[in-house]
């Protein structure tokens, strides 16, 4: 399934920003070069963005640059930030997880002195889904577990993990920089990026 795209003057006119602010950010590594899609139009050619993440960056931005430098955000957004492990005091404290979510995550994963920032990322998914009300404790667990032995390949590829409910039965896929279309009796009722999801936990750190 092909990503939804808008075109450069409908993010312009949606969220107010201007034309150089959009390009100050992305000399700023602040919106990534290849979300800037060059497509034909009558008019000759057009930027467009995909419309989900290019949305919810900009929100984002405007959000916190008044509380945090560019070049802090552009840290913060890069795949290369290195994030320190932690200890549950420090991950309780920064709102990665609640203490209630923390007991289920150390029944299913052990307890550790300190957590690596793919332990924080389940943490950070276990305390969502559960925040969400969605899925119940046995489908979060599936979910969790897959993402936790496939993490690998979904943090390389900037994968996307589905929970698929058909008939009844839970299942988890993963999909890479492409949506999926399921059949009229399956239903997506979970859905987790793994880079979205990092970044969410590098501001919880960070903030």
């Amino acid at each position: 399934m092909d990503e939804e795209l808008i075109s450069k003057k409908e993010i312009l006119d949606m969220t107010g920003i201007s034309y150089g602010q959009l390009y100050r950010w992305k000399r700023k590594d602040l919106i990534p070069e290849e979300w800037f899609i060059k497509k034909s139009s009558y008019t000759g050619q057009e930027t467009f963005f995909p419309k989900e993440k290019i949305i919810e960056r900009i929100n984002k931005i405007i959000e916190l640059k008044d509380e945090m430098p560019l070049d802090e955000l552009a840290e913060v957004f890069s795949d290369k930030t290195v994030v320190n492990d932690s200890g549950e005091e420090y991950l309780l404290q920064c709102g990665v997880i609640t203490a209630e979510a923390l007991v289920i995550y150390k029944d299913m994963f052990g307890v550790k002195d300190e957590y690596s920032f793919k332990d924080m990322l389940i943490m950070y998914v276990l305390q969502s889904q559960l925040d969400s009300g969605v899925l119940s404790i046995s489908d979060i667990e599936i979910l969790v577990r897959f993402i936790d032995k496939e993490y690998p390949k979904l943090e390389a590829s900037n994968g996307t993990v589905y929970f698929i409910r058909r008939l009844g039965v839970g299942v988890c896929l993963a999909a890479f920089n492409e949506g999926i279309l399921v059949d009229e009796s399956s239903k997506i009722v979970g859905e987790v990026n793994i880079k979205i999801a990092s970044e969410a936990i590098k501001f919880k750190l960070t903030l």
